[in-house]
């Protein structure tokens, strides 16, 4: 299973689906965090988190713990 965790920088994913739960959840779904769609890991801070990644033309911060939960492709 490879998560946004295993990318480094300025690779590119396929979103598989992911696993974070309650409003956040929903709040990446609603912002296209779907499968099929694909993603690019812009940056990630210096102790490894949070990481930035790029989704349909926005960058989005997630936490390590978020990472970790969206599988990719």
């Amino acid at each position: 299973m490879t998560t946004v965790n295993d990318l480094k920088p300025g690779e590119t994913g396929i979103v598989k689906r992911h696993k974070v739960k309650g409003s956040l959840g929903k709040h990446l779904k609603e912002m296209g965090l779907v499968n099929g769609t694909p993603i690019k890991l812009e940056r990630v801070a210096p102790l490894g988190y949070p990481v930035e990644i790029r989704i349909q033309g926005f960058s989005l911060a997630l936490r390590k713990e978020e990472a970790e939960s969206i599988e990719l492709e």
